[in-house]
């Protein structure tokens, strides 16, 4: 378990902030794909709870890369204008992103139940999924953490910038 830090220590490191909601993001899709693994009891309540989980999982998503677009990366855009090419292609990732989403929605939208094809639609979406956040996430991390860090919170909260908030361990 992870101390919550102050929120004076959340702005001082807004790119570790960053670190900390992919970390929880990753384990939010994994626990996501596990349940869909083969054994994984396939009743009415699992199917719920699948379909609650994975709506909730692509709602924080979504807010995540909504509030990147909106907050961090027009800020890094402004205080370093040399990221604009990398921001760019972040943001050609997250409408990608998106898009698979939307079919993971819709896809539990009209739970697979007992169909295994219905099932296997969803686990390939949510690997695919997690193969280009695997990726993405690396690369932003990579190319932002020194520069978010470097704003020392002149440009606002970790939600504001992110999204959400990091997860509170």
């Amino acid at each position: 378990m992870h101390p919550s830090p102050e929120p004076a220590d959340r702005l001082l490191a807004l790119g570790h902030q960053l670190i900390e909601i992919h970390l929880w993001l990753r384990e939010e899709l994994a626990r996501l794909r596990e349940s869909l693994d083969p054994g994984a009891d396939p009743d009415r309540g699992a199917l719920r709870s699948l379909r609650a989980h994975c709506l909730t999982f692509c709602a924080a998503l979504t807010r995540h890369h909504t509030g990147e677009d909106a907050g961090a990366f027009r800020v890094l855009a402004e205080e370093a204008p040399e990221l604009r090419p990398v921001l760019d292609e972040l943001a050609r990732d997250h409408r990608i992103v998106d898009g698979i989403v939307r079919r993971v929605e819709e896809l539990v939208a009209d739970p697979p139940g007992g169909d295994p094809a219905a099932t296997d639609r969803v686990r390939a979406e949510l690997d695919g999924l997690g193969a280009l956040l695997g990726s993405h996430f690396t690369y932003e991390e990579r190319k932002l953490v020194g520069a978010l860090d470097a704003l020392r919170g002149r440009a606002g909260d970790t939600e504001k910038l992110f999204g959400v908030a990091p997860p509170a361990w």
